[in-house]
């Protein structure tokens, strides 16, 4: 059974105050400046070292590791907030959302003293080298290898889709020290890769937008220490199973196209139609009901369980949510009062139009999402 059919549900009531405290913080470090059209891929240092020299990152770590030691749920009221209002959280997304995790599970002593307190003060951009080029999103296919050397391996190959990667200090690489004809999942390694030594090159993709956010990294006799093994020789399926619980099931899901919506609100001002009042209804609804099972998902990750399948249906649900926004929002403001189309909204209209197919991929593909959630509910 789906856990969030029949937990009760997760009350994040007792946070106001700290969503209320983060608010003030965003009016005063943001203030005037223009907020990021693309929240999730606005890239600012100096934006993710202030959040984290106020307590806003490592919200789950613990104090003695530079964290503030708070806890999932926290961390999932800053994560709103920061969305909601447009702020530029690239730099630190992936590090804090799932690399910490990953260190507080499995990590070295050594690494998590070097890596936790940095990450808490928003001072490293990890990348994420899970995907390969012709392997869709089929995990269990890496053919990166790792080869074992005298004090640690040699790394040949090639990653893609890796966000960031150009700007990235550190990449978690999934890559392949065995191989076992009769287990696809077996033999599989995390190592923590410094994206600056010899042998690394990357080369950004350019999306239909015009952006450069994915890209393709190349691994060419890689030299990488021993001590830059993460968990366990062999483990790599299981860590990167439970790394994706917390990579697909937040609020970054639901809210990429959030400002979109809030701009249609305006555009279509205090009085809408009949139309207008149901098709709004109807789409606020949908990111309420995400939102929901969401949260629940995180509430099952505050209490150390893996909800693989929970977090599927929300990658999901939440990646046709977003993609369906920015038609619904063109449809209804061609019916809107002409002179409130003003060159933010179609900003914001574009912006998405342009990006959410790419949606699709992150995370994940709609067609894994799916298999996933056919075992989990005893369907395959």
């Amino acid at each position: 059974m789906v856990a969030f059919l029949t937990e009760d549900p997760v009350n994040l009531e007792p946070l106001m105050p700290l969503r209320m405290q983060l608010r003030g913080f965003l009016r005063e470090i943001l203030g005037d400046r223009p907020r990021t059209v693309g929240s999730w891929e606005g890239f600012d240092r100096s934006f993710s070292e202030a959040l984290g020299a106020n307590g806003y990152l490592g919200m789950a770590v613990p104090k003695s590791y530079g964290g503030s030691e708070k806890g999932v749920l926290e961390r999932y009221v800053v994560v709103e907030e920061l969305l909601a209002h447009g702020a530029p959280v690239s730099s630190h997304w992936v590090a804090d959302r799932q690399i910490a995790p990953m260190l507080m599970r499995v990590g070295t002593e050594a690494q998590k003293t070097i890596y936790l307190p940095r990450i808490s003060r928003g001072e490293l951009c990890f990348a994420i080298g899970m995907s390969e080029p012709d392997s869709g999103s089929d995990l269990a296919s890496v053919r990166t290898r790792a080869t074992a050397v005298t004090g640690g391996w040699l790394l040949n190959g090639r990653k893609i889709w890796s966000s960031n990667a150009q700007r990235a200090d550190y990449m978690v690489a999934t890559v392949r020290t065995d191989s076992d004809p009769d287990n696809r999942h077996a033999g599989l390694t995390q190592l923590l890769l410094d994206l600056s030594v010899p042998g690394v090159s990357i080369s950004p993709i350019r999306n239909l937008a015009g952006d450069e956010h994915f890209n393709e990294v190349v691994f060419d006799d890689v030299f990488v220490e021993s001590e830059r093994l993460l968990g366990k020789q062999g483990d790599g399926w299981q860590q990167v199973v439970s790394e994706l619980a917390f990579e697909r099931s937040g609020p970054d899901r639901f809210l990429s196209t959030f400002r979109l919506v809030t701009e249609l609100v305006r555009v279509i001002g205090p009085k809408p139609d009949a139309a207008q009042a149901g098709a709004l209804g109807a789409l606020v609804a949908r990111i309420w009901s995400i939102r929901r099972m969401s949260v629940q998902v995180a509430g099952l990750l505050a209490e150390g369980a893996m909800p693989n399948t929970e977090a599927a249906l929300v990658k999901d649900l939440g990646t046709a949510l977003e993609q369906d926004t920015p038609e619904v929002a063109r449809l209804l403001a061609t019916h809107a009062d002409p002179s409130a189309r003003d060159a933010l909204f179609e900003e914001f209209l574009r912006y998405d139009t342009l990006h959410t197919p790419s949606f699709s991929i992150r995370g994940g593909t709609r067609e894994v999402m799916r298999g996933i959630i056919a075992r989990g509910v005893g369907l395959r």
